[in-house]
């Protein structure tokens, strides 16, 4: 329950954010997924042409900039569950269990199939 305060200040925040520069009228679900879309393209970015070294030995510089580009996906993902009206930490928590039974660990540790192919 520690983290739902944390959560809820910062849905809060955002919501404040946006009333105080009157964006609401912009932030449609159909709006936020565009930018949702067009942020985790932008946090591709740093990302593309490395080895997977790379990727996990990241300069200073890069990590900065992965680590605010990540940011605006967070904000992005918040907003659009402000306007759904849906509970992003229930929603986790669901997608967690059903990707539990879709993918048993005795059946697929150390396979990187979809659970269609993995077969029994």
């Amino acid at each position: 329950m520690a983290q739902i305060a944390p959560f809820h200040s910062l849905s809060m925040a955002l919501q404040e954010f946006a009333d105080e520069r009157d964006w609401q009228q912009f932030h449609t679900p159909k709006n936020l997924v565009m930018a949702l879309g067009i942020e985790v393209a932008e946090l591709q970015e740093p990302f593309q042409w490395l080895t997977p070294e790379e990727s996990r030995n990241l300069s200073a510089e890069k990590l900065a900039e992965v680590r605010l580009e990540m940011g605006d996906v967070f904000i992005y993902l918040i907003r659009l569950a402000d306007q759904l009206q849906i509970d992003l930490l229930s929603a986790a928590t669901e997608k967690l269990e059903l990707n539990k039974a879709k993918y048993p660990a005795d059946k697929v540790r150390g396979k990187a199939k979809k659970y269609t192919e993995y077969g029994e």
